[in-house]
């Protein structure tokens, strides 16, 4: 087949070359065997304002500098004596009071950047505010220790930088049966006829050629298998709901996916920031309650461990558009059966001891939660994945 006449035949060859804008798959396969343990990453895109989320409602500084964005006390549903969660974090409370959530407080970095792209990279690639990196922490993860190519699921139409790896990526899809319709297209039958063709390797025509052939294997393995599991819970009707219903249809149905990543984005609440979040964080706990419930109900809750994170907090004082500026720390949601702590995880950040820009000053490096999460729940060396060796905490 003439190379150009490939590349212009089929639109499919021209998204993958450019952007995974469905699927990525990859072609390095390791013989290490995978355990049971899934773990569901949850990215509340645009920097979430944690300081109204879990609430210092006791700290007079907090009223001070809020005084039209704070939660009044009587509406926040309180923890303890202190510390409180945001009016529609009800049922994140449930889970708190069964001792299925771990909240982590003061998590950033060193040298923060408050940039939204930037510090979501860094997040994304676990590396220094002052390096670079072109692979994701969990695309090295799949580099080291994938199996199969949907080893790694992410619920979106593109791939985030989390899940590239140096030599493997993981696969984008947002819906099983079309992801499978999509992969048989005459096209990626012909492709089949010419795997063997001495231009594969030219121009990287020949990584093209397999990842689709990838692509094509695994999304009949994945709809076949989560085609087995129909859902019977009612979740929200908004795009997050749908994705926590497609991965719950995932992980139900047996699937031998280790990593599933979803996002809830619109967090940066410069404006009015009152009703946006107060709508967000309603779709992320509803959400979230109803995945658990359908993961408890198919026995699957045990084996599965939900982080949510966002890529940095909000300025303490409020600014003069009834919003907030970007910050630095913020806090860390761990969801799971098997927590060794639960509830609060550590104190609250001081609220007079900022930083020269008045932020919160950050106590927890997040590697060191991915650490604990790589070593004690994958079950991997998290020292090869991170590329240096990090603190464990002991909340799993």
């Amino acid at each position: 087949m003439d190379r150009r006449k490939f590349l212009k035949k089929s639109s499919l060859a021209s998204s993958l070359f450019f952007v995974p804008s469905f699927v990525k798959a990859f072609e390095q396969v390791t013989s290490m065997s995978l355990g049971y343990k899934r773990l569901v990453i949850i990215q509340l895109s645009g920097g979430n304002d944690g300081l109204n989320t879990v609430i210092p409602f006791r700290n007079d500084l907090y009223y001070k500098e809020r005084p039209t964005l704070a939660i009044p006390k009587s509406d926040i549903i309180k923890l303890n004596d202190d510390v409180g969660l945001h009016t529609n974090l009800a049922p994140l409370k449930r889970l708190y009071d069964d001792g299925h959530l771990s909240i982590i407080n003061n998590v950033g970095y060193p040298n923060p950047v408050r940039s939204h792209f930037r510090s979501m990279d860094i997040w994304q690639t676990a590396t220094d505010s002052d390096k670079y990196l072109q692979s994701g922490w969990l695309g090295r993860y799949l580099d080291n220790y994938g199996k199969h190519p949907y080893s790694a699921i992410e619920i979106d139409e593109s791939l985030s930088l989390a899940m590239k790896g140096e030599t493997t990526n993981a696969i984008a899809t947002q819906n099983p049966k079309v992801f499978y319709n999509l992969s048989k297209d005459p096209y990626f039958k012909n492709i089949y006829n010419h795997l063997d063709d001495a231009h594969l390797s030219e121009h990287n025509l020949g990584y093209l050629y397999k990842s689709m052939i990838a692509a094509e294997s695994s999304a009949k393995y994945i709809y076949e298998t989560s085609k087995t599991v129909s859902p019977h819970k009612e979740y929200p009707n908004n795009a997050f709901g749908k994705q926590l219903k497609i991965t719950a249809q995932f992980i139900n149905s047996g699937m031998g996916t280790k990593v599933f990543y979803g996002s809830l984005s619109g967090f940066d609440t410069h404006v009015n920031q009152l009703n946006t979040q107060k709508r967000l964080l309603k779709n992320y706990a509803d959400g979230i309650a109803t995945f658990v419930q359908d993961l408890k109900e198919n026995n699957t809750f045990k084996d599965t461990l939900i982080l949510t994170f966002s890529e940095f907090g909000r300025r303490v004082k409020q600014n003069a558009s009834l919003g907030t500026d970007h910050g630095t720390a913020n806090n860390v949601f761990i969801i799971g059966e098997h927590l060794k702590k639960q509830g609060l995880y550590n104190n609250m950040a001081s609220l007079s001891d900022l930083d020269d820009n008045g932020d919160l000053k950050f106590e927890i490096d997040f590697r060191t939660i991915y650490a604990t999460v790589l070593n004690k729940w994958l079950e991997v060396n998290d020292e090869k994945i991170l590329n240096r060796s990090f603190k464990q905490l002991d909340f799993i």
